[in-house]
């Protein structure tokens, strides 16, 4: 039946799931071409009308957008990348030119509180839609993106929503002003004549760039070609059946070059992996959720890495946990036992196959764990643990949960909505969460494991972790889903040292502090993994500088910021489809493509 249900989902959307993963990185200028074309949309763009700050958009979390389109040859491009940046619905205005009444276009973006419309030189003689955006510009926010001549420019004389304008009409014009719209590329240009009173010479206002573009890796100096090793290598990685698919996106000076997908969500080969699939990113959640609550919370003055588990959690004060410090668990020093016990100790009357009162906490469809199942059972059992290795480096699940239990106490706040209204969503990330099907369908889902032995069921859309999946999806070592775009956003804002979108939402000393070497006997920062410096081990990939951190997880996944290089690798698959092996591992596809990046790096142009 999930198998059914997967392909009509795909074959009612393929046409929707093919646009959106080709558009922003297949262009229809490649290479050099675009890069000077890009220049000379550059310097042909102003901004006028903004003397409220509304462009570059912020308060992605409270915007909700719709884009109208009208004659605009360019608009598929427009739109999908509007959608890199913030969920943006998309209005065909020539619907409402015959079969709907054109009254009917405001009665359908009612909810919506920003509306960007798109025009060409067609759309400013036709006074209907002068007067939809001079009506709507005062009960909303409306942002017009004009790609015409300058006389039809003149026509927008009466106009005081923001006009992005540009007299060079081609698809790169789209692109740009679809990224400055949300300042992914900056505005840097005013207008050079005077064409009205109020369009005068001089006149436009400047913006900076503060989020990710959507760019050719020329751009950054890299050759397109030297960026094929990728394609040889994800090739190998499917072939060899180290996994069905993955998708790999990297980010270079704030830039995304590269974000291509590879193969299937299963070896059936039905579901093409896609750009916007959402992966199960395993224990990349303890940097990407836990940590960087953790951070804020620092920040905030309200932990302390050198207070211990005995002053957040009482419960603890009793046994041999008390006196482990944040720090020590941040560094995989408490001296903690690797995971607890999970399937293999859960007993017939603690779960069911249908929910209840008495069985809320879903672990996968027809599994229903007892009510309080984690404070009766798993955390006892992670109390009752023994603390041996106490100054050693060993890789810890149970520290991250009890980091989890920290925050969430600090906050009052379950860390999957903390994480959801303070962090993912402000950054306008899209995918990005735990429990992601009550988000999603399962289709923008690969299935991980076919757990025959415990689950009895195929692990798609929940959290392959197993003491993730018995604490219900939401735990502080595992259970957070993304795209590679989010997971994208979320490190080019540790790469901006805690800032992105105008917004600091961590200090840059804490960045600096947290994903520095902190261990006198790991090479781990406070929650991430580092650089290793005992060259055969080659860690995270030979040619990775010294200031690289990130993190990998169980499912085939990783990411990688490198300061040195202004440099985000992410590489996302479900390795663990559908049995675990270790073909990933053992033919070093992650590191081997990171190296890709370098070497094409160091070639240049």
């Amino acid at each position: 039946m999930r198998k059914n249900r997967r392909n009509i989902y795909f074959l009612l959307l393929l046409g929707f799931v093919l646009f959106n993963s080709a558009c922003a990185q297949n262009p229809p200028f490649t290479g050099k071409a675009y890069v000077n074309e890009q220049l000379l949309v550059e310097q042909a763009t102003v901004l006028l009308n903004n003397e409220k700050r509304l462009i570059p958009l912020q308060n992605l979390d409270d915007n909700k957008i719709a884009s109208i389109h009208f004659s605009g040859i360019y608009s598929a491009g427009f739109d999908s990348l509007l959608n890199k940046y913030a969920k943006v619905d998309a209005f065909n205005g020539n619907d409402y030119m015959g079969a709907k009444p054109f009254e009917m276009l405001a009665q359908d973006t009612k909810f919506y509180n920003t509306l960007i419309v798109q025009l060409t030189d067609a759309e400013v003689n036709n006074l209907q839609i002068i007067d939809f955006i001079n009506s709507n510009q005062k009960l909303k926010n409306v942002v017009v993106s004009f790609i015409g001549n300058s006389a039809s420019l003149i026509k927008l004389n009466n106009i005081t929503a923001p006009v992005i304008w540009t007299a060079r009409v081609s698809p790169v014009a789209a692109y740009f002003s679809a990224q400055a719209i949300f300042g992914g590329v900056a505005i840097t240009q005013r207008l050079t004549k005077t064409y009205t009173p109020k369009y005068a010479a001089n006149a436009g206002f400047i913006t900076a760039k503060t989020r990710l573009q959507y760019t050719v890796p020329e751009d950054v100096g890299i050759k397109s070609d030297n960026l094929s090793a990728i394609d040889d290598i994800a090739r190998e990685a499917i072939s060899s059946r180290a996994t069905p698919g993955c998708v790999v996106l990297v980010a270079k000076d704030g830039k995304v070059i590269f974000n291509k997908a590879y193969g299937y969500h299963t070896y059936d080969n039905i579901i093409p992996d896609r750009i916007t699939d959402i992966f199960d990113i395993a224990s990349v959640t303890k940097i990407s959720a836990t940590t960087m609550e953790a951070m804020q919370l620092y920040d905030a003055g309200k932990l302390n890495l050198d207070s211990t588990l005995g002053t957040y959690m009482p419960i603890t004060r009793n046994t041999n946990k008390k006196t482990l410090s944040v720090r020590e668990l941040l560094e995989h020093q408490a001296g903690l036992i690797p995971d607890i016990s999970t399937f293999e100790v859960i007993k017939p009357t603690d779960h069911n196959t249908d929910s209840s009162a008495m069985y809320p906490t879903k672990v996968n469809e027809n599994y229903y764990v007892r009510k309080n199942y984690f404070e009766d059972v798993m955390l006892p059992a992670a109390l009752r643990s023994a603390v041996k290795t106490r100054g050693q480096y060993v890789y810890s699940d149970v520290g991250m949960i009890f980091m989890q239990q920290i925050v969430e106490t600090l906050t009052a706040t379950p860390l999957n909505i903390y994480v959801q209204q303070k962090i993912y969503s402000p950054l306008g990330m899209q995918t990005a969460g735990f429990l992601p099907l009550y988000r999603f369908p399962a289709y923008r889902i690969p299935p991980t494991e076919d757990d025959r032995k415990d689950r009895k069921t195929l692990i798609d859309g929940y959290v392959h972790d197993p003491t993730a999946a018995l604490m219900g999806g939401v735990a502080g070592h595992a259970g957070v889903f993304a795209g590679a775009n989010d997971v994208a956003i979320l490190y080019q804002m540790m790469l901006n040292r805690g800032t992105y979108g105008g917004v600091q939402y961590i200090k840059p000393e804490t960045v600096d502090l947290w994903t520095s070497k902190q261990s006198a006997v790991s090479r781990r920062g406070l929650g991430f993994d580092r650089w290793d410096p005992i060259a055969d081990r080659h860690y995270p990939s030979k040619l990775a500088s010294d200031q690289a951190y990130g993190h990998t997880g169980f499912t085939g996944t990783c990411v990688w910021v490198d300061p040195k290089y202004n440099l985000v690798y992410i590489f996302l698959s479900n390795r663990v489809h559908p049995n675990v092996g270790n073909k990933l591992g053992s033919l070093n596809i992650r590191p081997r493509i990171q190296d890709a990046v370098y070497e094409a790096i160091q070639k240049g142009l």
